[in-house]
């Protein structure tokens, strides 16, 4: 089975997570507050701050700006449900906003249309691997008094006009899951030039606790492991390194399927974008057979997703924040048309050959 996404682990993750365990300190330690001060380097910004997950991260990030009860915060309607589940769980409320199909990322007429007197943030999601356009984004944001928050879960080392991601907001989020381009197997981190906003996701992420056993404020045990921090450094060392493989896989994907360019549509990367391809997602023009396509390649070993299946104002969990009537119309197209194909830095080229062959020879069908 060639799969859709997998972590690229190697020699050098396993002989640094021997090191740690042979070193016996597992709990937060030193190789935590390493990965911190060399991403935060890698991003140019002051602080990283690592905690157990991107959901979490997004959430301490919030709290740290003062989002709850009575705010609302802009967030794109294609998204991973944790982009708004974390504005909720802050007593905030999401609203929901419509994306630009190029990018799949948020609209800034849509931002426009959203802003009122109770909005006091956006959520910009730089949604697989490509930022969004941020300089009408943070200059509409200025205008109106607004927070800008990246969620870059899908975006280590992509850039921006030449500046990578996480460093241009307010402040950011990044997830470490097993399937991104950093991978901690879990773990997350908030990204800032902000000393207060640290300082309080340091003391939420570790009981409120100022020094040891004295506990200025309630928080939670948001910390990571040593082991993740060894993880996470040796990733750190190979992410751009693994972000040119990704590219130079889509380079082959878009050679290879431009003979179906009628049926399908190649993901665009803007010329102020570095594309780092999380995901390589296609658009099938015609929707009824985006399942089918899907069906084809599972039947021929080849894994694909659908990123995402259902805009988030249709997620049960969020109905509450839905408002009445037609919303989000790309963004709810997006969900029945969109396919992502095999990307990882560990396929070869044989194996990115035979996964747009079986793409091109479904769409060749005669039936079709």
């Amino acid at each position: 089975m060639i799969k859709v996404n997998a972590p690229y682990i190697g020699e050098e993750e396993i002989e640094a997570v021997s090191q740690v365990l042979r070193d016996g300190y597992l709990a937060y330690g030193p190789k935590a507050r390493e990965f911190e001060e060399r991403f935060a380097e890698y991003l140019n910004v002051k602080y990283v701050k690592t905690l157990s997950n991107g959901t979490v991260a997004l959430y301490a990030l919030l709290k740290a700006l003062g989002i709850g009860p009575g705010d609302e915060v802009i967030v794109p309607d294609f998204s991973f449900i944790a982009t708004a589940s974390a504005v909720a769980l802050t007593g905030g409320r999401p609203v929901f906003a419509d994306i630009d199909l190029d990018t799949y990322t948020l609209s800034l007429e849509e931002i426009e249309n959203k802003v009122s007197r109770r909005t006091k943030a956006l959520i910009v999601v730089h949604l697989y691997g490509h930022p969004a356009d941020m300089d009408p984004i943070m200059r509409l944001a200025e205008e109106n008094g607004l927070l800008v928050i990246e969620d870059c879960a899908q975006s280590h080392g992509a850039t921006y006009k030449g500046v990578k991601v996480g460093g241009i907001g307010t402040g950011s989020a990044f997830s470490f899951y097993a399937t991104k381009n950093l991978t901690m197997g879990e773990g997350g981190a908030v990204a800032t030039n902000s000393e207060e906003v640290a300082n309080y996701v340091e003391l939420l992420r570790n009981h409120g606790q100022e020094r040891r056993y004295w506990h200025i404020s309630l928080g939670w045990n948001f910390r990571i492991t040593n082991i993740q921090g060894a993880i996470g450094l040796s990733q750190l060392g190979k992410l751009d390194r693994m972000n040119e493989r990704r590219r130079e896989i889509a380079k082959i994907y878009n050679e290879l399927l431009e003979s179906v360019d009628n049926h399908l549509k190649t993901p665009i990367e803007k010329p102020w974008a570095k594309h780092v391809y999380h995901q390589y997602t296609i658009w099938v023009n015609d929707e009824s057979l985006r399942d089918e396509l899907s069906r084809y390649l599972s039947m021929r070993g080849i894994q694909t997703g659908i990123h995402y299946p259902h805009p988030l104002h249709e997620q049960p969990a969020l109905r509450g924040f839905a408002v009445k009537g037609a919303c989000c119309p790309n963004a709810f197209n997006a969900s029945k048309h969109v396919l992502s194909l095999p990307m990882h830095p560990g396929l070869s080229d044989e194996d990115v050959i035979h996964v747009a062959e079986n793409v091109i020879r479904f769409f060749k069908d005669a039936r079709l």
